[in-house]
């Protein structure tokens, strides 16, 4: 019976920890944008090219890329949409914003809702961020919708303030994110 138990526990230990992905759908996922100025909030879009994230919940290790496409970006007024692109996000130059996760703050339970911190790089207008963002999280089965909430201080990161001697507008960006993805388990030798 020993023998038995610490071969069951030796096979257990060589399996390895359990690793999840979540491969997010591009046609399922919102990502929306709000900047606020002295007249109005200005409300747009982008459109997410890909994403795959990895994390370990044990280890709290984490990987995989997401890949939001610049050039996509529009807040229905194209005079408005023209200058976004041309003088602030350059996205002709800079067509990719990614985030890169390298480590998961608390849990994601496999089951209902759970809160955790997504901490990694974000590349935008040809630089890195370190940055950690909220994630509530509700997992069904395979599926897992993600909600994030984040802003990006565009002007303290180098990009040009779009404010005239009229028109003020804030220097950050609120994004908003609501991606939905297929959740799958892979098993990794220690």
């Amino acid at each position: 019976m020993k023998k038995l138990i610490l071969t069951a526990l030796s096979l257990a230990l060589s399996a390895g920890a359990a690793e999840y992905q979540l491969q997010l759908e591009p046609e399922s996922t919102q990502v929306n944008w709000t900047l606020g100025d002295v007249l109005h909030t200005v409300h747009g879009t982008f459109k997410l090219r890909r994403g795959e994230i990895e994390f370990d919940n044990e280890t709290g290790k984490a990987g995989g890329e997401v890949v939001v496409d610049a050039t996509s970006g529009e807040s229905g007024s194209v005079s408005r949409d023209g200058r976004m692109h041309k003088n602030v996000l350059e996205s002709a130059k800079y067509p990719d914003v990614s985030f890169t996760p390298d480590r998961l703050e608390g849990k994601v339970e496999l089951s209902g809702v759970s809160n955790v911190k997504l901490h990694g790089t974000f590349r935008i207008h040809g630089e890195a961020h370190e940055i950690t963002v909220p994630v509530k999280v509700t997992a069904n089965g395979g599926t897992l919708n993600a909600e994030i909430k984040f802003e990006v201080p565009f002007v303290a990161w180098g990009m040009k303030d779009p404010s005239t001697l009229i028109l003020r507008v804030n220097k950050s960006v609120e994004i908003e994110v609501r991606a939905t993805g297929g959740l799958s388990q892979t098993a990794t030798a220690r």
